[in-house]
């Protein structure tokens, strides 16, 4: 969805209880960004885009409990599993400079400190302790740890990250 006003903030991981709550797995900060929209949009592993309201995100552990109407019991939900969450841009809270949202991220040129390419961020997985981003050139993929001391620098405008690459992580 890149260059879209849609954000992926987030999938959805399970039902919670009985009751309609989905467990989501959040890709940038935590419950209160979520909390905070009136509506967000879900995309389901299909393709299809459905708009619902927020009733209510909170944080559990590293994850959010969320709630959705029209849905109150676990049978509406099942099918919601594996939805990617999507929100407006403008209705998104700032995030900090240090901060980012993974849409904004996706699709980035990698480059080491030195100035060689690495290739295109695909995907980002996130681990728990921290993200490690997935870069592909050439049929070769290299996982990047999300760490302050690996990643120097982020220019969205540019289209471009760059790392430090810790000793033996790639050899060129």
């Amino acid at each position: 969805m890149s260059g879209s006003n849609k954000v992926l903030i987030g999938k959805i991981q399970g039902p919670h209880g009985i009751r309609g709550q989905l467990r989501v797995i959040p890709f940038a900060g935590d419950a209160s960004s979520i909390s905070q929209l009136k509506s967000v949009f879900l995309k389901s592993p299909k393709g299809a885009m459905e708009e619902f309201s927020v009733v209510s995100a909170k944080n559990n552990g590293k994850r959010i409990i969320l709630t959705l109407k029209p849905f109150d019991n676990i049978n509406q939900v099942l099918h919601l599993v594996g939805s990617e969450i999507y929100a407006d841009r403008v209705a998104l809270p700032e995030l900090p400079d240090d901060e980012f949202y993974w849409s904004d991220l996706l699709g980035l040129q990698v480059f080491t400190s030195d100035g060689e390419e690495l290739g295109e961020l695909v995907d980002i997985i996130e681990t728990g302790s921290n993200d490690v981003y997935v870069v592909k050139h050439n049929g070769r993929e290299v996982l990047i740890p999300a760490l302050d001391d690996v990643v120097l620098s982020v220019d969205l405008k540019a289209g471009r990250m760059t790392v430090s690459l810790l000793e033996g992580l790639l050899d060129l």
